[in-house]
């Protein structure tokens, strides 16, 4: 057995299930147990941390059994994740932090964990009990959250789209002239849409980001028209599911039908909650637990960095941290200075590094336009002024 030390950490996860979130579990149990810390499993998320929905996680519990990798949801529970977010029951979270003595917190979930975490920060100003570190990992499928360019599932997800549109696209091999109009999940935000149109080879991708008139939609026919005439005779065209309130999909599925008529026909598609995927991609179980492993460390210093004769106190900005992927790196990033990174009436971070790839779909799919990522500058013509000694004057 490991030597104790003596602290507690709790583990939630908060909002809808994504493939390797069990990875994520398991890592951080498992590691947590190895520095010895004592770990507590909540279930229904934060409603569950209110109301003592708690167990003790014992070392085989979370073993190393392929069930806990391979699983697609949230398995220490067996109930639905509530997207309750905490601050309504500040006072019952902070009774039981203190009742089953909890030192840290690791959140693993999507855009419903980091607000959660962010009122849990503000909350710190009220109850003492909440001045404890806190550590976010991303896990959605939506891919939205903000200090993180991939979050886990996400790719499991897109694995899933890719497949389920190049099956949907050779169910059209017998049949000619046929476009196929397919809607995903992913909220406001068109990670999955854009990304899926890139590896599918779609004709059009249509998200919230990027804004588009019913000019748009026309010149999209007018291309697939006149695609038709050449000896590919099949479109894809995606949708996020929220990139417009009245050009819903049955409405641009009802305009490629009226435009397109004679040339080519219609299928729509709503994937739904199939393309969650099922069992988690390689990428997804490495993510999860490394990131799983990576948190464990962290908050370990934390604590320690927080302790003060036997008691933690953490309530500075860096105790409560995101940790995500930038770029090549894992860094940990405080949920206070993200927050201004943000667009919390859509759920999606103001800036997103994948939008600089829309062009090449465009490209790939023969529109006429060019791919210029270089920044143009104007050149002012300089005269250098030349210092006359005084000597001379």
């Amino acid at each position: 057995p490991c030597p104790q030390s003596g602290y507690t950490l709790a583990v939630l996860n908060v909002g809808a299930p994504a493939a390797g979130m069990n990875a994520a579990v398991r890592a951080t149990v498992r590691i947590s147990l190895i520095h010895g810390h004592r770990v507590l499993a909540v279930h229904d998320g934060f409603e569950g941390l209110a109301f003592g929905m708690v167990r003790v996680c014992r070392g085989m519990g979370v073993g190393c059994s392929l069930g806990w990798i391979r699983g697609a949801g949230v398995w220490h529970g067996g109930f639905p994740l509530p997207r309750t977010l905490p601050k309504k029951y500040f006072e019952e979270i902070s009774a039981n932090i203190s009742k089953f003595g909890i030192h840290a917190l690791i959140i693993i979930g999507g855009f419903e964990a980091f607000t959660g975490g962010l009122e849990l920060v503000e909350g710190r100003a009220r109850f003492e009990e909440l001045c404890i570190p806190l550590c976010i990992i991303p896990a959605t499928v939506s891919n939205n959250v903000p200090g993180s360019d991939f979050s886990i599932g996400a790719d499991t997800a897109l694995n899933t789209i890719t497949t389920t549109c190049d099956l949907i696209k050779q169910s059209a091999a017998g049949t000619k002239r046929r476009v196929f109009i397919i809607e995903t999940m992913g909220g406001f935000c068109g990670y999955l849409a854009t990304m899926a149109g890139l590896a599918a080879g779609a004709d059009a991708a249509y998200i919230y980001e990027e804004p588009f008139s019913s000019r748009d939609l026309q010149a999209n026919v007018d291309h697939l028209i006149e695609k038709m005439k050449t000896t590919v005779k099949r479109g894809l065209v995606l949708r996020n599911e929220r990139c417009n309130e009245n050009y819903t999909t049955d409405f641009i599925y009802n305009l490629y039908s009226e435009e397109g008529k004679g040339v080519f026909d219609c299928r729509k598609n709503i994937l739904g909650h199939m393309q969650q995927g099922g069992s988690p991609t390689p990428f997804d179980r490495n993510f999860g637990t490394k990131m799983g492993a990576k948190a464990v460390a962290w908050i370990t210093g934390k604590i320690k960095e927080c302790s003060r004769h036997g008691r933690i106190f953490a309530n500075t900005a860096d105790s409560a941290c995101l940790l995500g992927m930038r770029k090549r790196s894992l860094v940990f990033q405080p949920i206070t200075e993200l927050q201004q990174q943000t667009d919390f009436e859509h759920r999606i971070p103001k800036e997103q590094w994948w939008l600089r790839l829309r062009p090449i779909l465009k490209i790939l799919a023969k529109y006429n336009i060019e791919l210029d990522t270089s920044e143009t500058a104007h050149l002012e013509h300089l005269t250098r002024k030349v210092l006359v000694p005084e000597a001379t004057l």
